[in-house]
């Protein structure tokens, strides 16, 4: 061979390496197994490993299946599909407009009132509840089904309700 002929081979296959398909590192994601319907808590059969490149994975993303499992869908999931943080929340074990149990607790005391929620929530969540007694809204945290946990702050801050015409 010529130096010619070397020297041509050489710069090719340095051409051809600088195109070729770099080595794409992938993660293995929690997907849909099948498609899930709004409103739908997530079993472990409902979910299934993909393998998809790092670079597309972000915090948005649910990875594992600890992540989804026991949560509510918020829309519909189709199979296969990467599932975003939004698209999931925890169950909803107080409903809207629901009557519950509100639990204020400070040193040595504890008190329990009625209720009604003014928005839906799951175990965890934050969410208004109106006292009906008084028309004051306060802040409480969704405790278990139908009952919510009022903080001393809320209780103490919570603004006073504009007056309503009483019939």
């Amino acid at each position: 061979m010529t130096m010619r002929t070397v020297l041509v081979l050489i710069i090719c296959s340095l051409a051809f390496s600088a195109f070729a398909a770099p080595d794409v590192e992938e993660i293995d994601v929690a997907v849909p197994a099948h498609d899930i319907a709004r409103g739908t808590v997530i079993g472990e059969s409902d979910l299934a490993y993909k393998p998809i490149p790092v670079l597309r994975a972000n915090t948005s993303i649910v990875r594992a299946f600890a992540d989804a499992l026991g949560k509510e869908t918020r829309r519909a999931l189709r199979a296969g599909e990467l599932i975003r943080e939004s698209d999931l929340k925890h169950p909803t074990l107080v409903a809207k407009g629901a009557n519950v149990t509100m639990i204020f607790e400070a040193p040595g005391m504890q008190l329990t009132a009625l209720g009604r929620a003014l928005a839906e929530g799951g175990e965890g969540d934050s969410i208004a509840v109106l006292n009906p007694t008084s028309y004051r809204q306060v802040s409480a945290v969704v405790v278990s089904a139908g009952t919510v946990r009022v903080s001393a702050l809320s209780a103490i801050t919570a603004p006073k309700p504009v007056a309503q015409a009483r019939r």
